[in-house]
C-alpha cells in the first residue's frame, strides 16, 4: 500500500534525533517507523507516522527542510527468501529500488519493507495483483 513517508534534513549531532522525536511525541503524532541516512554533517531522517500533514507543518515551522513522498509498506513473509521474493518480483519487472528499509510490526506475520521506487503506482499494482 501508499503510504506517505516525512523525510527531515538534520544535523549530525548530538540530541538531532531525539528533538524530533520529541517534537512529535509532545504533539500526539505516532512514529512508526525511522531510519536515517547520513554524511559527515548531515543525514535525512524518513519516518512513516500517523499524521504526516500535521508532522510535515510542525518540523517546517522548526525550520528544518522537510518533504513528504509516497513510498510502498509491504508486509514481507517470515521465511527465508522473503525479502528475495518480492525484489525479484521488482526486479523481473524492471524496477528500480531507489532505497528500501524493513523493520518487525507488531502483527507477527513477518517483517514490514518500506520502499521507495522509480514507479509506485505501477509497484502498488503488481503488488496487489502478484504478492498478497
Amino acid at each position: 500500500m501508499i503510504v506517505k513517508q516525512l523525510s527531515v534534513f538534520i544535523e549530525n549531532k548530538a540530541g538531532s534525533v531525539a528533538y524530533i522525536t520529541k517534537l512529535l511525541g509532545s504533539n500526539n503524532i505516532n512514529i512508526r517507523s525511522l531510519q536515517i541516512a547520513d554524511s559527515t554533517d548531515f543525514g535525512i531522517l524518513r519516518l512513516i507516522v500517523d499524521d504526516g500533514d500535521k508532522a510535515l507543518n510542525l518540523v517546517k515551522n522548526e525550520g528544518y527542510t522537510a518533504k513528504l513522498t509516497d513510498v510502498i509498506s509491504v508486509v514481507v513473509p517470515d521465511k527465508p527468501n522473503g525479502l528475495n521474493e518480492l525484489l525479484n518480483l521488482l526486479s523481473e519487472n524492471n524496477i528500480e529500488v531507489t532505497y528500501l528499509y524493513v523493520f518487525i510490526g507488531k502483527n507477527n506475520l513477518g517483517a514490514e519493507a518500506i520502499l521507495k521506487t522509480s514507479d509506485i503506482k505501477k509497484v502498488e499494482a503488481l503488488l496487489l495483483n502478484n504478492y498478497y
